[in-house]
């Protein structure tokens, strides 16, 4: 495993988190505008938004695997 195997690890790992974080906006700004005036729940600060989206992308499997059933 040579240098750049490493640095492109790092780069995909970050991207990755870059990803992940910038998709945590709207996922926060339809929870804060649905959920309270529908169902009464509290709004979600960004860092309880992201605990949510990490805690269901443990639960629910990701079915993006080529087209496999």
């Amino acid at each position: 495993m040579d240098k750049y195997d490493v640095l492109y690890f790092i780069g995909m790992f970050l991207l990755g988190l870059i990803v992940s974080l910038v998709l945590t906006w709207p996922i926060m700004w339809l929870w804060n505008y649905l959920m309270p005036s529908i169902f009464g729940l509290p709004t979600l600060t960004f860092w309880q938004t992201y605990g949510l989206q990490v805690l269901v992308g443990c639960f629910v499997p990701n079915r993006s695997h080529g087209g496999k059933n």
